[in-house]
C-alpha cells in the first residue's frame, strides 16, 4: 500500500475543487473525494492486517522515506502502526459524515468543501509522519481550515471564537516547535526522525524539558485541563461539519502527538510527570462530564462531553500501561 495517496488524494481534490464554478459541482467532487478516500482507509487498514503479526508491536508499515532538507536533516519519512491507521479510518469517516451534512451549504461552496478537504489532507499527513517536523507541519495545515470554516461560516461570536481557538492552537503549536528544535540542537542530536530518537540516549534533564514542551503544546489540542477553554467556544461557533471536525479529528491531533511525540520518545520524563497528568486527566473528565449536564445547546454538549471524552485519552497515556 502507497501511503502517498492519502495525501495526493485529498490535494487533488482539493485542486480541482478551486475549478468548479457550480456549487453543485464542488458537493459532487467533495463527495466524491472523500468516497476514494474512505475506499484507500479500508485498503490500508485491510492491507495491515495481510502484513501484521500478533506481537509485531511498535514496527511501522508501509514506510518510505524521501531526502527533504538534507542540511536539517528532515527527511518525508512516512509509515504507520496499528494506532495512525485506526485514527486515518476514524478521519476518512468524519470526512465523508462532513461533507454529507454539509449538503446544503451554499454560501462560497466551492470554498467551503476545499477547506474540509484541506483539513482532511493535514489530517492524514499527521497521522503518517515519522519524521517529527514533516508531522508539526501537517499539524498547522489541519489548523487554518478551522480557522477559516468558523469565521466564515460559523454562527454567533464566530470572530471571537475563531480568533480564541486559532490563538490557543497556535500558542500550543509554538511550544511543540520550541521543544522540537531544543531537542535537535541538543547534545548532537540533530534528527527529528522518531525511529532514530527512539533508539537514542537523550539525557534525562533534556527529557524533561522537551516532554514538557510537546506534552503541553499537544495538549492544547487534546483540550488538556486547564488550556481547553478555546473548545466550547470553537464547537458552538463552528458550522456542522466543523463541529464535527473538531471532536471527531482535530482533538485526536493531539492526543497522537501526546502519545507518539512526546510519551514515547521521553520515557523517564513521561515516568516523572505521570502523575500529574493523571490528576489534570481526572479533572477534565469530572469537568466536562459535569458542564456537559448543564447544558441545552447540542453544539456545547458536544464540546464539553469532547472535553471529558479527551480527559480519558489523557488519563489512559499518564497511566503507563499497555492497556
Amino acid at each position: 500500500m502507497n501511503l502517498l495517496y492519502l495525501i495526493w488524494v485529498p490535494l487533488v481534490t482539493a485542486l480541482l475543487m478551486l475549478l468548479m464554478k457550480q456549487p453543485r459541482l464542488a458537493r459532487v467532487l467533495a463527495l466524491a473525494g472523500s468516497l476514494v478516500q474512505l475506499g484507500l482507509a479500508i485498503a490500508l487498514y485491510v492491507s495491515y492486517l495481510n502484513v501484521h503479526q500478533p506481537g509485531d508491536s511498535g514496527m511501522l508499515y508501509f514506510e518510505q522515506v524521501y531526502a527533504f532538507f538534507p542540511d536539517w536533516n528532515i527527511s518525508f519519512h512516512i509509515g504507520v502502526d496499528g494506532i495512525s491507521i485506526a485514527m486515518i479510518l476514524l478521519t476518512a469517516l468524519v470526512v465523508v459524515a462532513g461533507v454529507l451534512v454539509s449538503w446544503e451549504v451554499d454560501k462560497m461552496a466551492r470554498e467551503y468543501f476545499f477547506l474540509l478537504i484541506l483539513l482532511s489532507l493535514g489530517a492524514y499527513g499527521f497521522f503518517i509522519s515519522i519524521d517529527l517536523m514533516i508531522l508539526f507541519f501537517f499539524l498547522e495545515v489541519a489548523v487554518i481550515p478551522k480557522y477559516l470554516l468558523i469565521a466564515v461560516w460559523g454562527s454567533g461570536k464566530k470572530e471571537y471564537s475563531a480568533n480564541k481557538l486559532a490563538l490557543m492552537l497556535m500558542g500550543g503549536s509554538a511550544l511543540v516547535l520550541v521543544g522540537l528544535l531544543i531537542l535537535f540542537f541538543s547534545h548532537g542530536i540533530h534528527s527529528f526522525d522518531m525511529q532514530a530518537l527512539s533508539r537514542m540516549y537523550i539525557p534525562e534533564q533534556l527529557q524533561r524539558i522537551c516532554f514538557l514542551l510537546i506534552f503541553t503544546g499537544f495538549g492544547v489540542f487534546s483540550a488538556l485541563f486547564p488550556f481547553h477553554t478555546w473548545v466550547p467556544d470553537g464547537h458552538s461557533s463552528a458550522p456542522t461539519a466543523g463541529s464535527m471536525f473538531l471532536a471527531g479529528i482535530s482533538m485526536k491531533l493531539g492526543g497522537y502527538g501526546c502519545l507518539k511525540a512526546a510519551t514515547y520518545l521521553f520515557p523517564q520524563a513521561a515516568t516523572e510527570f505521570s502523575s500529574y497528568i493523571i490528576v489534570l486527566s481526572a479533572i477534565a473528565i469530572l469537568y466536562g462530564a459535569f458542564a456537559t449536564m448543564m447544558q441545552k445547546d447540542l453544539k456545547y454538549i458536544n464540546a464539553y462531553s469532547s472535553v471529558s471524552h479527551c480527559g480519558f485519552v489523557l488519563l489512559g497515556i499518564g497511566m503507563l500501561t499497555r492497556t
